[in-house]
């Protein structure tokens, strides 16, 4: 009996995945009278977004900060229900790892001139390491010509800001990016923070559960759902039929996919019924997932300076050389940055195949190793103590995950229409749209961000409410 009422269920619209995209895309419909179910693998609402108590407060494990506020669904969402967000300082402060703080204003000078680098876009596609290189190299022949010829001092600026680079993108190397981009931010301030109430708010307000809020009435959510296989059908009137692991068929006049690139990478194959086009299928082998990951330390109470949001680890040749080669990872974690949701926590980055080899590694050993780093760069200037806690993300070994982002490397530009392919719905025979596709990877212009997971399950979501739009 239970089995057969679960097979004949019939929704307007199923979307699969439950973060960003996926819970605009549900509440838009929902709140314009459509019956909706969302089906969510994980246990949790919020994919890459996850807010935990930690500390004193809450931390952050994905996504940090609203990247921009004009326009961004998510700032409006913020501001329209009178949630304060507030401004974070992004400045940083330099730490050597022979524990002194020699030349800190310089260090700083030349991370500020930068920074704005990583976000160029470039018309001629060279690898974002040559372009830095050599655009920094042009700024000190005007301003500080005897560093030229201090090529340790080089090396070792140029391997901190390539780690810097694996902040923003993702990336392993600074070599795998490429110069070449139609990415664009966002207008206004793009480091505010949901500070104590957490990211997680933006899904209590999309959802209207917010303080205890009744939801939406025509919204079912299940978790724990894994989507095994989604039958498409080509005649027209004919429900797309959803089946989960644990067996349960859904049916719906069509379905809406959320689920990150790498996800989809690795199952399409045996996902989708009919296969996908092609030209989906090469949109998806063509690009490159990167990964950033969080270890979040907590303490008795802050000890760290609070001059600078950011502590930057800056490494010296010498002393680099001398780290055991099983524990060379240590040398790629960028820096340390506390935040507002939590007064006596700590946050430190690593990003690449280095994040995808710390989530291998035993969490004790982490936390103890990621003490002496620390201790190593801090110690000469206060005391270090021991932690009380540790938390991280781990984004690449989660199944339902299997990444953070999509950026523009290398190799994937030479599919430049890869995120525009892969956005496109399928559609039935009569031409109406049975497949549609969502998250922040499909969005032309401001890919790897929050804001653009929501703009594009809003897209799909009104594309299925002004049904003459299939394009």
């Amino acid at each position: 009996m239970c089995c057969n009422f679960w097979s004949t269920m019939q929704y307007d619209t199923i979307v699969i995945g439950l973060g960003v995209a996926g819970v605009t895309a549900a509440s838009t419909l929902a709140r314009a009278g459509k019956k909706v179910l969302g089906l969510e693998a994980q246990d949790r609402i919020g994919g890459r977004v996850n807010t935990v108590p930690f500390g004193d407060g809450v931390v952050e494990l994905g996504a940090e900060w609203i990247h921009g506020q004009y326009p961004s669904r998510i700032y409006d969402t913020a501001v329209q229900n009178n949630i304060s967000v507030l401004s974070e300082d992004i400045t940083m402060g330099v730490y050597k790892s022979d524990g002194t703080r020699d030349n800190h204003e310089l260090i700083n000078e030349l991370i500020t001139y930068c920074l704005p680098l990583i976000e160029d876009a470039y018309t001629e596609e060279e690898s974002l390491g040559a372009y830095i290189t050599r655009k920094l190299k042009d700024h000190l022949k005007e301003t500080h010509p005897e560093l030229l010829k201090d090529k340790d001092f080089l090396e070792e600026f140029l391997a901190l800001i390539d780690l810097i680079v694996g902040f923003v993108k993702g990336s392993s190397s600074w070599n795998d990016v490429s110069t070449k981009t139609n990415y664009k931010g966002l207008d206004g301030n793009r480091f505010l923070c949901w500070h104590r109430n957490g990211y997680k708010t933006f899904f209590e307000l999309q959802l209207n559960t917010y303080q205890g809020g009744p939801g939406l009435p025509t919204l079912d959510i299940k978790l724990n759902s894994e989507v095994t296989k989604i039958v498409w059908p080509q005649q027209p009137s004919t429900p797309v039929e959803v089946t989960c692991k644990d067996g349960k068929v859904y049916k719906a006049n069509n379905v809406i996919v959320t689920i990150p690139v790498g996800v989809l990478k690795e199952r399409h194959t045996s996902l989708f019924t009919p296969p996908l086009p092609s030209e989906k299928v090469n949109a998806l082998s063509s690009m490159t997932v990167g990964v950033l990951d969080k270890i979040v330390l907590s303490f008795d109470k802050p000890w760290w300076p609070n001059t600078s949001r950011f502590l930057v680890f800056l490494w010296k040749g010498d002393d680099k050389k001398k780290v055991a080669k099983e524990d060379f990872w240590i040398t790629k974690i960028f820096g340390a940055s506390s935040h507002l949701g939590s007064d006596n926590t700590l946050t430190l980055w690593t990003s690449g195949e280095t994040a995808k080899l710390v989530e291998t590694i035993p969490e004790e050993v982490v936390k103890r190793k990621t003490v002496d780093l620390l201790r190593k760069f801090l110690g000469a200037h206060v005391t270090v103590p021991e932690p009380t806690g540790i938390v991280r993300s781990t984004w690449y070994s989660n199944p339902y995950i299997r990444g953070c982002f999509p950026f523009d490397s290398v190799s994937s530009t030479k599919n430049p229409t890869s995120r525009a392919d892969l956005g496109k719905p399928l559609l039935d025979s009569a031409g109406s749209p049975k497949v549609l596709f969502a998250g922040e990877a499909l969005d032309l212009n401001h890919f790897t961000n929050a804001h653009a997971a929501s703009e594009s399950g809003y897209r799909e979501a009104t594309r299925l409410l002004t049904p003459s739009s299939t394009n």
